[in-house]
């Protein structure tokens, strides 16, 4: 496999990286995919070191808006693997947004509540959709979450008086596909991608040819 892009130089991200990479290879389904890197991950969480303090600042113009910051930490050549940082200021909470893969998400700092959705609505329309919450979680740093198809429309909101770093490891390029965007009081959907702070989303991606 090419070799993939590194934005933090890390021997302690490579060494998360190339355990992560090398599972990759070897299991083809998500849940068991997830279960085996969990383990690494936990340990990545436990190391205060490793991250530096850029990737961890808010932004005032991003694509989550509200002050919110990704930044892009790995991405794979195949763009079928992304590590990234999510930064949210005190008070602060995402959109309610979906991911379209597998994905396996820690809290790095601070705390934060997550509100699971699932749709009500029957069928896949493309710009309406009716939400009920499922669950809400509180989260500490060490935690983490899985993202699967039963679980993947969320919201994310910092409770604590710091700002919440949580890191995302996610099965596609997340922060350049074409995603979506809920607005439940309006039973609405949008198009939503919410690029990288630091790795420009260079592909030109046609209506037609988004997934809604």
């Amino acid at each position: 496999m090419p070799a993939g892009e590194y934005y933090v130089d890390s021997p302690r991200l490579r060494e998360f990286i190339e355990a992560v990479e090398e599972l990759r290879r070897r299991i083809i389904d998500p849940p068991n995919l997830i279960a085996a890197i969990r383990p690494f991950f936990v340990d990545l969480l436990a190391d205060q070191t490793w991250l530096p303090a850029r990737y961890q600042e808010t932004a005032e113009h991003s694509g989550m808006g509200r002050g919110i910051g990704t930044w892009l930490l790995y991405r794979s050549a195949d763009r079928g693997l992304a590590f990234s940082s999510l930064v949210v200021p005190p008070g602060a909470s995402t959109p309610i947004h979906d991911h379209l893969a597998w994905g396996l998400v820690g809290l790095y700092r601070g705390e934060q509540e997550e509100e699971i959705f699932t749709r009500r609505d029957t069928g896949p329309a493309d710009d309406r959709a009716v939400l009920d919450i499922a669950a809400i979680k509180r989260l500490r740093p060490g935690d983490l979450y899985t993202l699967l198809p039963e679980n993947d429309i969320h919201r994310v909101r910092t409770i604590s008086a710091i700002t919440s770093v949580s890191l995302h490891l996610l099965g596609n390029d997340n922060g350049c596909i074409w995603r979506h965007r809920f607005i439940p009081e309006e039973e609405r959907i949008e198009p939503f991608r919410s690029g990288y702070l630091n790795a420009p989303c260079t592909e030109t991606v046609p209506a037609e040819a988004r997934p809604y």
